[in-house]
């Protein structure tokens, strides 16, 4: 895609404050969120619980998102949990036999599209593919391989199947088989793994300390699904979430739902960190607030608080003029770095920049700030300065994209390091972004997204670093894809299979088009003075 010409009033300001105004519009008239549905949970719902509403809409829904190769998912490992997830499912309707439905595929498509399938996931299973650091993979993945297998022996003979493996290969199931003992005994189990109650097994219906907040169990709907399969009794507020939860996507769902502080808190702090000016209502800020308890802040009900919604939270509400005190972050700390939440496998570069944001704007701007946090702020920089990657970018647990990563470390270090630490490790990153960027003009791990872009013309223009002519010409070449206007994104965000915040993205792209059109600006004025130099090369205005 060739890039249109570019000019300093390709975004004008009207048309920014228009975009604005329309994403907080939709951030307090939806303030379930909008994401997009999930091949993963889905299957859960298509496998377990075939009588909630949209189940015909749901079996089209995965025969559908089948990709030309048989899997689900993008390429590599992260095809591995949907592709399990959508053939666990397609086969457990073939056992049950379910009727035929106009509003869904017949019987031979679902097997075609599992026989397929089940020849993509052995493929996935076996080509020593990593799998990716996603919530719950290690018990996931062999669970349903455990079901695929018994799916399969009860389809034995059934000529819909001719052709199908009769089982999948060994998988570790290490994991699983600790957290079943675990549930067994009656031992506690981190409160996090109630988001995927749905591969738990029936001893996880036992335990009392579930009780669902706002009707959902772990904000997931598979999870509720099959919580009130095992309770076999009715619970109005959870059937009441789930069938919202359907009808708003019209069958599929996503992995978690509600987002509501999630969403709100990551689209306002994008924006205030671009300089964007935002002005949220008075009770859109209030329930802000209202959201961080002594733990901080959790994602969505039934789940953890945890640091990165905390911190996100604690930063844009600073940055809306509502500042609230951090003290509730000091519950992750561990010393050297942050935690996600307590007895977290492995770290979060994305969590750490956002506790840098949070702690360093009130070291900085409070009366005690400095006094309380100053110290932890230039510790925690280090950190962050010490984990970026060798090729300069950074990578982290919760985005499949190293340029979301890279974003986050370049922001919060260009705000709240001081120079000796934040400078080089920004110009190394500013570098690897000039040499990544694609033919068209954008940026992507798999190929040019808008969302990538955006994160990529943040770290070009937004690390605090001097916009040199090369930087310009690469945001000049990348404009054309921040004006691609979409209304979906490629997911690339992880749970328990990829998905995409539809607002959080659309406030990066939005963040991205005001500091393109602020570097332009600046630099077509500056030309003038450069002519007389004999320095100047003209006008940026085409592509």
């Amino acid at each position: 895609m060739t890039a249109p010409p570019l000019t300093a009033d390709a975004v004008a300001q009207p048309t920014l404050a228009e975009a604005v105004g329309g994403l907080l519009a939709q951030l307090e008239a939806q303030p379930h969120g909008q994401v997009s549905t999930s091949v993963y949970e889905t299957g859960r719902l298509v496998a377990d619980t075939p009588w909630v509403a949209g189940h015909p809409q749901r079996l089209a829904y995965l025969l559908a998102e089948q990709g030309d190769d048989g899997s689900w998912g993008p390429a590599g490992g992260y095809a591995l949990v949907p592709t399990a997830s959508a053939v666990q499912a397609l086969l457990a309707s073939l056992v049950r036999a379910d009727p035929p439905d106009p509003a869904g595929p017949d019987r031979a498509a679902v097997a075609a599209a599992a026989t397929r399938g089940l020849l993509a996931l052995i493929r996935c299973l076996g080509d020593g593919t990593a799998l990716p650091d996603t919530p719950a993979a290690d018990l996931i993945v062999p669970t349903l391989a455990a079901r695929i297998d018994a799916d399969l022996v009860a389809l034995a003979g059934d000529p819909a199947m001719t052709g199908a493996p009769a089982a999948l290969p060994r998988v570790d199931r290490r994991r699983a088989d600790a957290v079943d003992a675990l549930l067994a005994g009656g031992r506690p189990v981190p409160s996090k793994l109630w988001h995927a109650y749905e591969v738990l097994g029936p001893a996880a219906a036992a335990r009392a300390e579930i009780d669902p907040i706002e009707g959902a169990v772990g904000a997931s709907p598979a999870a509720t699904a099959v919580w009130l399969s095992h309770r076999g009794t009715e619970d109005r507020a959870a059937r009441s979430y789930l069938d919202a939860v359907v009808a708003r996507h019209g069958g599929p769902v996503p992995c978690c739902a509600p987002i509501t502080v999630f969403e709100r808190s990551w689209t306002l702090a994008t924006l205030a960190r671009a300089g964007v000016p935002v002005r949220p209502g008075a009770r859109l800020v209030a329930e802000l607030v209202a959201a961080l308890g002594p733990d901080g802040a959790a994602t969505g009900p039934g789940l953890p608080a945890d640091a990165d919604t905390t911190s996100t939270t604690l930063y844009a509400l600073a940055r809306l003029g509502h500042p609230v005190d951090p003290a509730s972050l000091l519950r992750y700390d561990l010393g050297s770095h942050f935690c996600t939440w307590q007895g977290e496998d492995g770290q979060s570069i994305t969590t750490n920049a956002h506790v840098l944001e949070a702690l360093g704007w009130h070291a900085r701007y409070t009366t005690d700030g400095a006094a309380r946090y100053a110290a932890r702020v230039r510790s925690l920089a280090g950190w962050l300065r010490e984990a970026q990657q060798p090729d300069g970018l950074w990578v982290d647990r919760w985005h499949a994209s190293p340029f979301y990563a890279t974003y986050c470390a370049v922001s919060a270090l260009a705000g709240h390091a001081p120079p000796e630490v934040a400078h080089a490790a920004i110009d190394r990153a500013v570098d690897r972004i000039l040499a990544t960027q694609r033919e068209d003009g954008g940026w992507g791990r798999w190929s040019t997204t808008t969302e990538e872009t955006a994160y990529a013309v943040q770290i070009l223009l937004g690390g605090g670093r001097p916009i040199r002519p090369e930087m310009t010409a690469a945001v000049r070449r990348a404009f054309g894809q921040l004006l691609v206007d979409r209304v979906d994104h490629p997911p690339l965000w992880h749970d328990k299979d990829l998905y995409a915040p539809i607002l959080i993205v659309r406030a990066a792209v939005i963040a991205a088009r005001k500091l393109a059109h602020a570097a332009v600006s600046t630099f077509n004025q500056a030309l003038p003075a450069a002519r007389q130099a004999g320095t100047g090369s003209g006008m940026i205005t085409t592509a």
